[in-house]
């Protein structure tokens, strides 16, 4: 028969609420009346009823984790990582999926509600009003996306765009192709807005072709466009559009890097045993996912409810902070000089890319780039 809260509290020569309160409220007990507690509990192998606690608390000890698409290897680092940290705290991460559909995002929201102490919403595709709305309902801490006074974890892909196109100028290449991700995407606005900027001050041509769906699939059928748009070098959404288009280019007879350059976004595992392997810019997801958890949580030591529902009960404790991750240009295989240049001697800016490191060989930093 499982043990029971009386089984530890007799153990211990402590009364009932006191073991209780050393799981619920560890801050409130003695620190040499919890260890007595604690080691007792575990010698009885005795684990509090989560349903109960969460009555008496008002928390859950339960996080809702909700992402566009579960099948986009850009986010399993994200949600192991988040889980990990979340366990390290006590806590469960359920997880959801929308498929990229805004309104199962605001319904799965709504659902989880009730049943967990906040939610994470990962590249969401609500508005931002939808967003703000939600957050009064349940705390809400924002990954990969910005929004006025909410909690937000952002990687900096505005700067990573910058560095693939400027790597990209400096391969001699003058008339760019960018292929957008899905409709109101915030990384989309964000890519586009830098990868623009820096087109323009290099004296380059950039065509946006987009929205897309940001798939392999929605890269492949791109290829077309991209032949006859007649640019050299390409950057997409995602490193799943990128090895879309490559095979897509592939199948029309055009050759990467030697006719076409192409660099993705995130650094999926995938992107280092395609062939050619992918020059990509990597976005820290897995640091995402533990910072979000940690923002969560931060403001969370006083389980006291407060009335109101959960939003109210931590709404003047939670934080605004909105933190961006750096990211970083990972040069593979996929980038070349213009076609046109020899790769020896030829790139303006000093040696290529493929010199700085053999491909699959040690990582070499250099000034922000990484060659792998």
């Amino acid at each position: 028969m499982p043990a029971t809260i009386r089984d530890v509290a007799r153990a211990s020569g402590v009364h009932i609420s006191t073991v209780s309160r050393t799981f619920s409220a560890p801050h409130l007990v003695n620190p040499e009346t919890r260890g007595r507690v604690l080691a007792c509990a575990e010698d009885l192998g005795y684990r509090p009823n989560r349903a109960a606690r969460a009555l008496i608390t008002g928390r859950t000890h339960n996080i809702g984790l909700i992402i566009a698409d579960i099948a986009n290897p850009f986010f399993p680092p994200l949600i192991k990582a988040a889980e990990g940290q979340a366990r390290h705290r006590d806590y469960h991460v359920f997880v959801a999926d929308t498929n990229e559909d805004p309104a199962a995002e605001e319904e799965l929201v709504h659902a989880l509600a009730k049943q967990v102490d906040g939610v994470l919403l990962c590249s969401p595709r609500m508005s931002n009003g939808l967003i703000e709305q939600v957050s009064r309902e349940v705390p809400v801490v924002v990954i990969n996306r910005q929004v006025t006074g909410l909690p937000c974890v952002m990687m900096d892909v505005g700067q990573g765009a910058r560095a693939a196109i400027e790597h990209l100028l400096g391969l001699g290449h003058r008339r760019l192709a960018l292929l957008g991700g899905p409709r109101g995407s915030w990384t989309n606005q964000q890519m586009r807005r830098a990868a623009g900027a820096a087109a323009r001050s290099g004296g380059a041509e950039l065509t946006v072709l987009g929205p897309n769906p940001p798939t392999e699939t929605g890269g492949g059928e791109l290829a077309t466009r991209v032949r006859d748009s007649g640019v050299t070098a390409v950057l997409a959404y995602n490193d799943l559009m990128a090895i879309g288009l490559i095979e897509g280019l592939d199948q029309l007879g055009i050759r990467v890097p030697q006719d076409v350059s192409v660099v993705g976004v995130d650094d999926i595992a995938l992107s280092r045993l395609t062939r050619p392997k992918l020059t990509t810019v990597a976005t820290p997801t897995a640091a995402a996912g533990r910072t979000a958890v940690d923002m969560l949580l931060q403001h969370d030591s006083d389980p006291r409810p407060r009335g109101g529902g959960r939003a109210a009960a931590v709404g003047d404790r939670r934080t605004t902070a909105q933190v961006m991750l750096q990211t970083e240009l990972v040069i593979r295989d996929s980038t070349g000089p213009v076609p046109g240049r020899s790769r020896p001697g030829s790139v303006p800016d000093g040696p290529g890319p493929h010199r700085l490191a053999d491909p699959g060989g040690p990582t070499v930093t250099t000034g922000g780039v990484v060659a792998s």
